[in-house]
């Protein structure tokens, strides 16, 4: 699902472009994730573990802006991707009204309102598929992205007990919430 463009102002005066990836982004964004994958304990992988190739990140872009059951956005702060987050729709007919939002910053820019208004964007593109609830998941012990979800109004629905398993052996907990719009 294509999104197109839209220019936002940041919490730091700065400008960010948001717009759907292009093949032509697909080595940064291998660059981007692994540098997120390494920045933090709460996104599902390891650096090491992301072996897509450039060639099949390009295609999975392509798949995805003609897709109508997923839309990604990157978000772009002087010259760099910053940011990413999808929303996935579902297309059984009992599960229609339900979809899965993502958010991926790099450190360096987390506070400055990325991560709200991405979200902002994909419940608004949601809402305009018919969505009727927006499902997410994020990583005991991360509160910037809890309290971020409950101000824009996501409430708790469960837990996974030893969701993530750490290297060094600590087990932290997944939890579920859902927005309904």
């Amino acid at each position: 699902m294509f999104f197109g463009s839209k220019g936002i102002v940041l919490k730091n005066g700065k400008t960010a472009l948001l717009r759907s990836p292009e093949s032509a982004d697909a080595s940064e964004m291998m660059t981007f994730l692994k540098t997120c994958f390494s920045e933090t304990d709460f996104l599902m992988r390891y650096p090491e573990e992301w072996t897509q190739t450039d060639e099949s990140e390009a295609k999975y872009i392509e798949s995805s802006n003609s897709s109508a059951v997923i839309m990604m956005i990157i978000c772009i702060v002087d010259d760099q991707i910053v940011g990413i987050s999808t929303v996935s729709f579902n297309q059984a007919l009992k599960l229609r009204h339900r979809a899965t939002i993502s958010v991926a910053l790099l450190s360096k820019y987390w506070g400055l309102g990325i991560g709200r208004i991405m979200c902002s964007e994909m419940i608004a593109r949601a809402k305009e598929q018919g969505v009727q609830q927006i499902e997410l998941d994020y990583i005991e012990e991360n509160e910037r992205a809890r309290s971020l979800y409950e101000s824009m109004g996501f409430v708790h629905t469960g837990e996974i007990p030893n969701a993530v398993r750490l290297k060094d052996g600590t087990m932290l907990k997944a939890f579920s919430m859902v927005k309904e719009i």
